[in-house]
């Protein structure tokens, strides 16, 4: 309808004003109607995927939580000092007051037994 208000001066026949709109409406149904649309199954696609990954990683995570449990408290205080607060071997050797060798040997079995729990629970 704006369209018809924009174009009201192209109007040159006052009796013939119905067909003159008619005509407007109809081009504007077709112009509108013509146009193309996404497809909305790809869209769907796309959210049921995110919802895919989102559950995917929920079940990763309950097992990797499953498997720190197998852990004694000493390895998941190693593995949570490593990869929690992000600290290098010397700075997890200070704060725990033991050998950098000691951290490196602990922290190496501690991975290794992570790794066969996570492996058997996925």
């Amino acid at each position: 309808m704006l369209r018809a208000w924009r174009r009201r001066s192209t109007l040159r026949d006052a009796a013939n004003r119905k067909g003159w709109l008619a005509a407007i409406i109809r081009n504007e149904a077709w112009r509108y109607y013509s146009r193309p649309r996404p497809d909305p199954t790809d869209l769907l696609e796309y959210q049921e995927g995110s919802e895919d990954a989102l559950v995917v990683s929920t079940v990763e995570r309950a097992d990797l939580h499953a498997a720190l449990e197998l852990l004694s408290e000493r390895e998941r205080t190693l593995i949570s000092l490593r990869y929690v607060e992000d600290l290098t071997q010397p700075a997890i050797a200070a704060r725990l007051g033991i050998p950098e060798g000691t951290v490196k040997v602990q922290l190496h079995r501690a991975r290794v037994k992570l790794r066969r729990a996570y492996a058997l629970d996925g």
